[in-house]
């Protein structure tokens, strides 16, 4: 099995707590997930997340998955070829 390497998602929980003025403990209890399991998501720790968990922030954050989730492409060196 090839080495696990680094993911390139990045969750972005904190600005949208922010922004709905909501801690995280009190949306660990609105949406029912552990709140340590929600830290972890929050700090990009954990390694997955199910589609009902993330259906449920959704809903109670009022946003869209893109709005909690982006992905970071890697830098492309400058003197990669086909590269303009």
């Amino acid at each position: 099995m090839p080495p696990e390497e680094e993911h390139r998602i990045r969750v972005h929980l904190d600005e949208m707590l922010e922004k709905r003025e909501i801690t995280l403990t009190d949306l660990a209890k609105q949406v029912n997930i552990k709140l340590s399991n929600l830290s972890e998501f929050k700090t990009g720790k954990k390694r997955a997340i199910r589609f009902t968990a993330l259906t449920a922030l959704c809903r109670a954050l009022d946003c869209q998955p893109g709005d909690l989730l982006t992905y970071e492409p890697e830098e492309v060196p400058l003197d990669m070829p086909g590269r303009e």
